[in-house]
């Protein structure tokens, strides 16, 4: 039999109730430190938009910075890390401030933005930058909630992402790669579609949050879905968060029991037939 982590997490075979997905504080604590430790050395720096924060900067640059992390995150949304890259380094050339961007014809923005789609993401960055300059002195807010509310094509993913990788607030990010690293994590099997689903990986991603670092712990859970814990064929021997992944935890047990013959058909379900009048009853008896 071969079993792999999507269909473990799937299975019937191991049954656990809600208080399975909780994350203890002995969890937290490991989470933290192991995948902070991990990024710190496995970070990407090939994307131009990372860089490391200096504590001393001022609110001018830290308003530069946080210009450019909403450039790239917003550049970043249905297209691969690779094809952002050159449209982002001729994007800041063009419009290397906000001001520049709010200043820009349309049709430029527009020209610049040719071949990564979604036209309209162009559009909501040319306003967010008006409205940024116009109303809020060419500083983007420095908390996830303002970002949300007040600047236009800002949701809840990119506000966090700003706030907390560029300001250093405890926000959490939720994106497909997180989604992906949590339901294994935790071994959450439920359509990720799903408003009570969605609250449940944002709450999750809120509880493990650090205070210290926060925007790279979120960045570090972005990358570990990206590179480690892919769709497909995930490393997980590699993977610095394994040890109280619930899904990897889940498949060695199944793995093991397997090789013992637990899961054999004849052991796992007896069929009886039984007749009654006309009709057939098939009944079958799990012992897992």
């Amino acid at each position: 039999m071969t079993t792999d982590i999507e269909e473990c997490i799937a299975s019937n075979r191991l049954y656990h109730n809600d208080a399975y997905h909780i994350v203890s504080d002995s969890e937290k604590t490991r989470i933290q430190k192991d995948l902070l430790q991990w990024y710190h050395m496995e970070k990407r720096m090939t994307m131009p938009w990372r860089k490391d924060n200096d504590k001393t900067w001022d609110r001018a640059t830290l308003g530069q910075r946080a210009y450019e992390v909403w450039v790239s995150e917003i550049m970043l949304q249905q297209t691969q890390v690779a094809t952002v890259i050159g449209f982002y380094n001729r994007w800041m050339e063009a419009f290397p401030t906000i001001r520049d961007l709010a200043n820009a014809d349309i049709e430029k923005v527009n020209t610049l933005w040719a071949g990564l789609g979604y036209y309209s993401r162009a559009k909501r960055l040319w306003e967010g930058a008006q409205k940024v300059v116009n109303e809020l002195d060419g500083l983007l807010p420095n908390n996830a909630k303002d970002l949300q509310s007040e600047i236009p094509g800002v949701g809840r993913y990119t506000a966090g992402a700003i706030a907390s990788i560029v300001f250093g607030e405890q926000t959490p990010v939720v994106d497909g790669n997180v989604i992906r690293v949590i339901s294994r994590w935790r071994a959450i099997h439920a359509d990720p579609k799903k408003a009570k689903t969605i609250d449940l990986f944002w709450n999750i991603a809120a509880n493990i949050v650090p205070d210290s670092n926060p925007g790279d712990f979120n960045q570090a859970m972005m990358e570990l879905g990206a590179r480690i814990c892919t769709p497909q064929n995930p490393n997980c021997t590699s993977c610095p968060i394994n040890t109280d992944c619930r899904a990897y935890n889940q498949l060695n047990t199944v793995k093991s029991l397997s090789k013992k013959g637990f899961f054999n058909e004849k052991k796992k379900r007896k069929q009886m037939e039984i007749e009654h009048g006309k009709y057939k009853i098939v009944q079958h008896i799990r012992f897992n």
